[in-house]
């Protein structure tokens, strides 16, 4: 049962146990398409946006009130500072040194949002990815998230982070690209996170005014401008020029966030909405018309980016770097030309319908080649650890604790671009003695109970080598027989 196998492991999110294996893997992988729910009650039971923003509002309202330049935008600032690592700021304890009082402040609230918020949403997205009854489905949300990353290191983001994710991606993966870049470009998280909220047209009746009284600089910030390009669609070196990049931040200055941005923008920007909702703020527009990559666009407000975002969603370039990336993810570090071919037609032709593009994907031969085609990255290894455990509630501190050991803390890429996909990155000797170590404490914690010569063909059908099954067979113990199925080479790699 290969195909059952590759359906189960390379395709989703590992076996479980104690559910049936499926008969037919394609139609069974298709089929997920009516039984994805997109706001399960785990995380419908998550905080708000609207309360977590709000946290995060009063926070900055404080700041401002005590007479403080706000907190810094860059997402890898310097810890000691206090204002962008907030990885840093959870990790050091309450009493370590005197503070003044705005950085005391600042790191209390990053405690406060991690523990409350962050950690919650990484236990629910990790107890909904065991019990999902569409894990193709839940991959795609995972690899789409990873596409659009944000990273909770910064302390604006570190309680929004996953809201992206359940917000924009979840609801939109069973739907158009174009809907699904829209949703993830207006998303406080991601405006926040590229510091697009901050951005303001200098010939815009907020940039003339300041410019006008000698006040401090304000300016166009092109960061979310450039990753859209390079990153979110058409990718890097695909034809477009810094002037693009520069005309595009021009036309989407005025996308900011209600309640959560600070100096001149602060009274513009929350008019319209309650703190975190995407506004249009007119008054720090750039005027005028912009030509980006050769096509002209005079759309009024916030009509104007949108459109570039419309082009851009079924841009060519576009599709052949979605396509690249589903099957590098999928079938090797290096994607097959003509596998790509098919997937960038799938998406032309559909408009960017991404039912079309999976289902392309499920029809590709490459996919079902017995060999093993990727290691698996440490979320992937962890989620099918748990799966293989029937277990079918994550406690979110553990999850937490063990994606910071793995190397893979959840929504804290190292950059914009996401955690890598490639076998370099995860298969290190430093990496796999983790896992290692990792399996050993799962498999303490089974106590006993699980019999991993048993479990290993279910979860394997068909699949299982002869080494492994000597390697269980031969263990000291039952627990030591589980930990060594779960660093045999057909758990580290799908």
């Amino acid at each position: 049962m290969p195909d059952t196998h590759i359906a189960l492991n390379r395709l989703g999110l590992g076996a479980r146990a104690d559910e049936p294996l499926p008969g037919d893997a394609k139609r069974w992988l298709t089929g997920q398409f009516n039984r994805f729910d997109a706001r399960p009650a785990t995380i419908a039971a998550l905080p708000s946006r609207r309360a977590i923003a709000g946290q995060l509002a009063d926070y900055l309202a404080a700041q401002r009130g005590m007479g403080q330049a706000g907190l810094r935008t860059r997402p890898q600032a310097n810890s000691a500072q206090a204002e962008g690592d907030s990885a840093a700021m959870m990790a050091k304890p309450a009493g370590a040194g005197a503070e003044p009082d705005p950085v005391k402040q600042a790191r209390q609230f990053a405690r406060g949002q991690g523990r409350d918020n962050y950690v919650a949403c990484v236990g629910a997205r990790a107890s909904v990815a065991l019990v999902t009854p569409a894990p193709f489905v839940e991959r795609m949300v995972h690899f789409w998230a990873n596409h659009f990353a944000v990273s909770a290191d910064k302390l604006t983001v570190i309680g929004m982070a996953g809201l992206l994710e359940f917000e924009a991606i979840r609801p939109h993966v069973l739907g158009r690209f174009g809907d699904m870049l829209s949703a993830v470009e207006r998303h406080p998280a991601m405006l926040l996170y590229l510091d697009q909220a901050q951005s303001i047209g200098p010939n815009s009746l907020v940039g003339s005014r300041v410019a006008a009284r000698g006040q401090r600089k304000v300016g166009i910030n092109e960061n979310l401008a450039r990753e859209i390009l390079e990153l979110h669609t058409l990718g890097v070196r695909t034809g477009y020029s810094q002037a693009d990049v520069t005309e595009f931040a021009r036309a989407m200055t005025g996308w900011t966030v209600a309640g959560l941005t600070r100096g001149p923008l602060a009274r513009f920007a929350g008019a319209d909405g309650a703190p975190g909702d995407f506004v249009f703020a007119e008054p720090i527009h750039e005027p005028g018309a912009r030509t980006i990559i050769g096509r002209r666009y005079d759309q009024p407000g916030v009509a104007q980016a949108q459109a570039v975002l419309d082009d851009l969603a079924v841009h060519p370039a576009t599709a052949e770097h979605l396509a690249t990336k589903l099957a590098r993810h999928f079938v090797g570090d290096t994607p097959p030309p003509a596998m790509v071919a098919r997937l960038k037609a799938a998406f032309l032709q559909s408009g960017g319908d991404l039912p079309t593009l999976y289902r392309a994907l499920i029809a590709s031969p490459e996919v079902w080649d017995p060999a093993p085609a990727k290691f698996r990255s440490p979320w992937e290894w962890s989620i099918a650890a748990m799966r293989a455990l029937d277990m079918k509630d994550a406690p979110a501190q553990q999850v937490t604790g063990l994606m910071n050991q793995l190397g893979q803390p959840i929504w804290r890429p190292g950059s914009p671009a996401g955690f890598d996909d490639v076998t370099a990155t995860w298969a290190g000797p430093d990496a796999v003695m983790r896992r290692v170590e990792a399996a050993e404490r799962m498999a303490t914690r089974a106590g006993g109970a699980v019999d991993a010569r048993a479990l290993a063909p279910k979860i394997f059908p068909g699949a299982l080598s002869a080494a492994t099954q000597a390697a269980i067979a031969n263990a000291d113990s039952p627990g030591q027989a589980l930990a060594l199925l779960f660093v045999a080479p057909e758990f580290m790699r799908r």
